[in-house]
């Protein structure tokens, strides 16, 4: 399983010989869009944990560009499946076994709307349980008890979680999840954007080391194999 990090939230995932795309901000991203170019792009799936233009804002282009389907909600999946795409309609607790692996659809505290204010459902976060890895990626979420839930079903390999604070957990309640979910490697994502969500990064990593966790910060681009 090899994950590249495309600022925000977005990354892309090769897993059981599929591309998939996760929420997908990269041309409104001043980090990632001279860095990253969406027409180039490699995608069998788009996942999208919710509607915010942050983690949307791209999905169409790609889709287009490729032919993917898009996987979420079911609120999002109706709205892009009106617009003549195919989706896969997911909700929380459900999965599926798709040809690249399962993926089942969980819980987060958050909220999800589309750019012009229309309802996007709930937010969500998914686990991705390859032939070898198992990974989550939370999306936007506060720390909740419902990560407990997860190690009782599925063994992580590495967890993706948010770290900027403000909008979704912050470093100190990110390291708290690891210890729900029971897992210690964890790639940050959802910080630096914009403002409100710049965090320290060396500081980060010390928190994480002080805790026995493993944090990695990828720059636009890079990647990691699992």
């Amino acid at each position: 399983m090899k994950i590249t990090f495309y600022g925000q939230n977005s990354l892309a995932i090769e897993v059981g010989g599929k591309h998939l795309i996760i929420d997908p901000f990269i041309t409104g991203n001043d980090l990632s869009k001279d860095k990253v170019d969406i027409n180039k792009l490699k995608a069998d799936y788009i996942l999208l944990t919710h509607a915010h233009q942050d983690h949307i804002l791209d999905a169409e282009a790609i889709a287009k560009n490729t032919g993917a389907t898009i996987v979420s909600n079911f609120e999002i999946a109706n709205h892009y499946e009106e617009k003549g795409f195919d989706v896969h309609p997911m909700n929380h607790g459900g999965g599926w076994q798709f040809d690249f692996g399962y993926v089942k659809y969980v819980n987060a505290i958050h909220t999800s709307s589309f750019p012009d204010g229309s309802y996007g459902g709930q937010p969500g976060g998914f686990i991705i349980e390859g032939e070898h890895k198992n990974i989550y990626i939370a999306g936007d979420t506060a720390l909740t008890m419902d990560m407990k839930l997860i190690p009782m079903q599925t063994k992580l390999d590495l967890a993706i979680l948010p770290i900027g604070d403000n909008f979704t957990m912050g470093v100190d309640d990110a390291i708290i999840a690891c210890d729900f979910i029971e897992c210690d490697k964890v790639l940050g994502v959802h910080y630096d954007t914009f403002g409100y969500i710049e965090i320290d990064h060396e500081e980060a990593k010390k928190k994480f080391y002080d805790a026995d966790k493993d944090l990695m910060l990828l720059d636009v681009g890079e990647s990691i194999e699992l």
